[in-house]
């Protein structure tokens, strides 16, 4: 009985998860040419989706003219160094100038070590930079600490250059 029962729980469930989708039916049409970039207008304006043309940027705010946007930490750090201060201050100056700007701090590490650990190491960088701009009077609200650990090298290699170039926090701005 508990068999019958069994085997009758896997045909319910196997039956349940059946899917009434033709894979074979292409529901897309191919519009190549000069006719099918009218058409994908005549759509966009349809659907009230607006097209983006690739090179144009727009509505990207470039950060403070002339300073850089990137803090260098220590191997396995998270204090910010005194040649960042000034950097850091002239962010502050920006952000507080107009408080409807926004920046996420983005923090990374070098390859060394655990995916989690350098994950909770660009955590703490950008934390760092996060309370250092709180402390110079930028609101918590414009910012945003996140964390890409090493998944995201600045400049490959196995090297100290490398390693030192990848050790960072970066601002950017939305």
């Amino acid at each position: 009985m508990k068999k019958f029962l069994l085997s009758c729980a896997v045909v319910l469930a196997l039956a349940g998860c059946a899917s009434g989708v033709k894979l074979n039916d292409v529901p897309v049409e191919d519009k190549t040419g000069a006719a099918a970039s009218s058409t994908d207008a005549a759509s966009s304006a349809q659907s009230g989706v607006t097209t983006v043309q690739a090179g144009k940027v727009s509505n990207i705010d470039p950060g403070p003219a002339g300073v850089g946007k990137v803090v260098y930490f220590d191997f396995d750090s998270f204090v910010i160094k005194a040649d960042s201060q000034a950097l850091i201050e002239a962010h502050a100056r920006y952000l507080r100038a107009d408080k409807n700007r926004r920046v996420s701090l983005e923090g990374h590490a070098d390859d060394r070590g655990g995916r989690e650990y350098n994950l909770a190491l660009g955590q703490k960088r950008s934390e760092a930079v996060r309370k250092a701009l709180g402390l110079l009077g930028v609101s918590d609200g414009q910012l945003e600490a996140v964390s890409f650990g090493k998944e995201k090298p600045a400049v490959p290699g196995n090297d100290e250059a490398a390693y030192a170039k990848n050790r960072r926090v970066e601002f950017n701005y939305r």
